[in-house]
């Protein structure tokens, strides 16, 4: 169930797959730690042991990205679909909430506007949880204090958009403080949830062009896209030297 790009072990899930596994772990209250993972995150592992590192300590890794797919498809070892975090975590919580499960949801990340607005669109749309968060914008001195307050809202799910790959290292340094969760590192998710941000058109996503509808809205964005076809030309690279 599992495969490999660049170095950067992924799992063979759908979003449903991946939604049951973790209402599975939720159950056992087990801690758990998701990362879902694209082009550029894979090339910050190539260049960071320490973020290979934190890749191969996750339980679970998801493609999230139409690069991983073209890679995974490249090596003979298609995948049913991206599987990103934006919408892993909202089916995740429309799940729990039909099943009647008690979830608790801490959303760690974004501006304090955005973060207040993202918690309130939660709470209206999944009235059966709970939810409480905290913004992104803290000096490392204040994390242990952070932390502490996550650990006393002990919740099931934390949600954590602080970036790539800040998030996960925060996930890996203070997950065991916080009662068992499941921890998935989420980016710029809690900004399109707040509706801050707005998703690509549909026919963007379908043509699997995402990405430029983020480079054509965020022209800022042009430093990090690079990662894309340094990735590309990597995958290539490593199909030119197996054959």
């Amino acid at each position: 169930m599992t495969f490999q790009i660049l170095g950067v072990r992924f799992h063979r899930y759908t979003r449903r797959q991946a939604v049951e596994q973790i209402l599975h772990w939720l159950a056992e209250k087990s801690p758990r730690m998701v990362i879902t993972a694209g082009p550029e995150f894979v090339m910050m592992a190539k260049q960071q042991p320490e973020v290979l590192r934190m890749a191969q300590r996750a339980d679970l890794v998801t493609p999230d990205g139409i690069g991983v797919v073209w890679a995974a498809r490249r090596q003979g070892r298609p995948v049913e679909e991206r599987v990103t975090g934006v919408e892993l975590v909202l089916d995740l919580l429309e799940t729990a909430q039909q099943r009647g499960e008690k979830s608790r949801v801490y959303i760690l990340g974004a501006r304090p506007e955005v973060l207040e607005n993202c918690l309130s669109v939660m709470r209206q749309r999944y009235p059966g949880l709970e939810f409480a968060g905290r913004d992104g914008f803290f000096p490392a001195a204040e994390a242990e204090s952070v932390v502490q307050e996550i650990a006393a809202f002990a919740p099931s799910i934390w949600l954590v958009g602080l970036g790539q790959p800040r998030q996960e290292r925060f996930i890996v340094e203070w997950h065991g403080s916080l009662p068992p969760c499941v921890a998935i590192g989420v980016g710029g998710s809690i900004d399109v949830w707040s509706g801050a941000v707005k998703r690509a058109p549909a026919i963007f996503r379908k043509l699997n062009v995402e990405w430029l509808y983020r480079l054509l809205k965020q022209p800022s964005r042009w430093r990090r896209q690079l990662a894309l076809p340094r990735f590309a030309w990597q995958v290539l690279r490593g199909a030119d030297r197996r054959s």
